[in-house]
């Protein structure tokens, strides 16, 4: 849960409380990184017991709270970028905004997010990263109306999901005049995946025009003019 209310935080699962934690964590981890520290400011400023928001993130540390921040962005999108709000939209619009929502929702936090690919990119935490890149990517896939069962499904995924990583890199250190060179990079990318997606639906298209002897043998015995 994202809380939009004023909450009682002693009534919160673990869960929950690991979700209301995160965007106070992610300003605290500017300054402190991921770590106890920035926990316990994140505590104090939800007013929340500190030793409980250690609980809340005992198994799995930094790894869980950047988790608990992704998941927060994943969760917001949802709510503000609907289908039905998405679905006047052409493809390429849709996963634009959607990608463009993420990074504005971690606009001024670009430390926060270099220490945190700093953290995902340790050998150990390679496999929770990967899952947490293919699950935004799925969100923004299923908000932009994708449907596919078929293997499209997962290359779909795993195209955007890099597509996202690396426009990731490029904002945090990118600081050109409103992110031009991130919106920039971003287009580009976008653009090369649309074009991929034509070539591969017209060779991948079961109704393509396939070589047809007949045809061929009329076309000999009656030439076109």
């Amino acid at each position: 849960m994202v809380p939009t209310e004023p909450m009682d935080v002693a009534d919160l699962t673990l869960d929950e409380l690991r979700l209301a934690l995160a965007p106070g964590l992610a300003d605290a981890a500017v300054f402190d990184g991921w770590s106890d520290a920035a926990l316990d400011m994140a505590a104090d400023q939800l007013g929340a017991d500190r030793d409980v928001a250690r609980l809340a993130f005992k198994d799995d540390g930094a790894m869980g709270m950047i988790a608990a921040w992704i998941e927060t962005i994943d969760r917001m999108m949802t709510l503000d970028l609907p289908p039905e709000k998405l679905a006047t939209m052409k493809i390429r619009e849709r996963i634009r905004v959607l990608v463009q929502y993420r990074l504005d929702a971690i606009a001024g936090r670009e430390e926060a997010l270099r220490r945190a690919m700093a953290i995902m990119a340790m050998p150990q935490n390679a496999a929770t990263s990967l899952k947490l890149g293919w699950n935004s990517a799925d969100v923004m896939w299923r908000l932009a109306g994708d449907t596919a069962t078929d293997y499209n499904h997962y290359t779909k995924r795993a195209i955007l999901a890099s597509i996202y990583a690396a426009t990731l890199a490029v904002f945090s250190t990118d600081e050109s005049e409103g992110k031009a060179e991130t919106r920039a990079f971003l287009e580009r990318r976008i653009d090369g995946v649309m074009t991929f997606e034509k070539v591969k639906a017209k060779w991948l298209n079961p109704e393509r025009e396939r070589f047809n002897v007949s045809r061929f043998l009329g076309r000999l015995r009656y030439p076109s003019r």
